[in-house]
């Protein structure tokens, strides 16, 4: 089906409506437009018309997938962040209280604010898709009159009409393996400034971005030297800055003790203004072969989940790995000046390697 749009989207919707092979396949150009929300609709009436119509379930999961990351469905299995959140909620929750959490992804964590037992939980979702998945999730597992699934970026919300008023407790789990991809920063100035109540209560209330000196034993897979006789080095300079490395991978040892790179205090609501810093990380000693970056989050003043690099450990965040342009073999106690920079929404690292 050809999108005309000199036609009404309203006559093309009444055209397919009762049709599901057709809903569908509308729905297929709307996705990456400007109507995502009305794709999902149409999905998931098209697959309630057509349950056993195998090829109308394929394209609507085609469209709902679409833009969905991977981790949503590895994050659910981090027992160790779920039990993290999950007991800091328990610790922070009261009766009669509302909670906002700001990003809904399957709705894990506001059921578990609710089962902890919120009087109201608000949770918001700038996906349609997901947003809907979850709203789903939430009335399966019995909490729909708790539960309430808002498909908006937090800073959209309208604090008396989505929230009925601001919230007692702000829950969030909107960091990225850098601490800063996803928007934690500017989403929560605006949250904590327009959405929630004086002395509410942030979960977490801190995140940091810690550093280590490392070994990867796969530091040759992302460098270019001498291949078929011909130096192939100056490709380098077009490589990743960095890579990402699985927490607990036995490929990778830590050389010089953890520092904490920046820190930043959610509960503060901000601002947060870029910042520019030098650290400097000492040795253990054998080779060293790049920076190893990871990061914590303080729940409250009794827990943090951390994704530390440990040996037999595992976490859904990755390890952000940024590799030297050359090994070093280092001695005990031998420095290496670390030098980073964050916006809003990333960050930046490099070294001074000594020559």
């Amino acid at each position: 089906m050809n999108l005309d749009r000199s036609r009404g989207l309203d006559e093309l919707v009444a055209q397919v409506e009762g049709k599901p092979e057709a809903m569908v396949a509308l729905a297929r150009l709307l996705r990456p437009g400007d109507n995502p929300i009305l794709a999902v609709k149409l999905c998931n009436r098209a697959v309630e018309m057509a349950p056993d119509n195998g090829e109308v379930r394929a394209i609507a999961q085609e469209v709902l997938s679409a833009g969905v990351p991977l981790w949503h469905f590895d994050i659910v299995r981090d027992h160790p962040r779920n039990n993290a959140y999950e007991a800091a909620l328990r610790r922070a929750i009261f009766p009669g209280c509302k909670v906002l959490e700001i990003g809904a992804g399957s709705g894990l964590l506001a059921m578990m604010a609710a089962r902890a037992g919120a009087a109201k939980v608000i949770t918001c979702e700038i996906d349609a898709a997901i947003g809907s998945a979850a709203q789903a999730v939430v009335e399966r597992n019995g909490f729909g009159d708790q539960v309430r699934v808002v498909v908006k970026h937090s800073t959209a919300l309208d604090v008396e009409a989505d929230l009925g008023g601001p919230a007692d407790i702000l829950v969030s789990e909107i960091v990225a393996n850098d601490l800063l991809g996803e928007g934690v920063l500017p989403s929560m100035e605006d949250a904590i400034k327009r959405l929630i109540k004086p002395g509410a209560k942030i979960l977490p209330f801190n995140g940091r971005v810690r550093v280590a000196l490392g070994d990867d034993d796969e530091w040759e897979d992302s460098r270019m030297g001498s291949v078929a006789g011909f130096d192939l080095s100056p490709f380098n300079r077009i490589s990743s800055p960095h890579r990402d490395i699985y927490v607990g991978a036995s490929r990778l040892i830590m050389r010089s003790d953890a520092a904490d790179l920046f820190s930043f205090d959610f509960a503060s609501g901000g601002p947060y203004p870029d910042q520019k810093r030098e650290i400097s990380l000492i040795s253990h000693g054998h080779r060293v072969n790049g920076i190893a970056q990871w990061i914590a989050l303080d729940m409250d003043k009794d827990a943090v989940y951390e994704n530390k690099p440990d040996p037999g450990t595992s976490s859904s965040w990755m390890i952000v790995y940024y590799p030297f342009e050359r090994q070093l073999k280092t001695t005990p106690g031998q420095v290496v000046k670390v030098h980073a920079r964050h916006d809003r929404q990333g960050l930046r690292l490099w070294v001074d390697l000594p020559n």
